[in-house]
């Protein structure tokens, strides 16, 4: 199974990138996803199951212990993988 995740991390500062923003980022980055693509607004990755699933437990882990007071996300499933 294949899934797409969208998130944002709060609160934001448009003059720069918050720590926890940053972190998130990295996070999606170097994780074993495909199609990572990040902004100053939302940030989007695909992955199979297990990949995206491992990024978002350590992406919240990472963001609220960098001072996130809200991450907000969708997880969605995209296709599936054939045998």
């Amino acid at each position: 199974m294949r899934l797409r995740v969208e998130f944002t991390t709060e609160p934001f500062d448009l003059d720069e990138a918050p720590a926890h923003a940053v972190v998130a980022r990295e996070v999606i980055q170097t994780a074993d996803l495909d199609a990572v693509d990040v902004g100053p607004f939302g940030n989007t990755a695909e992955g199979g199951a297990d990949e995206v699933l491992a990024a978002v437990d350590s992406l919240l882990r990472k963001a609220l212990d960098s001072g996130a007071t809200r991450v907000s996300l969708q997880v969605n499933v995209i296709g599936e993988d054939t045998p």
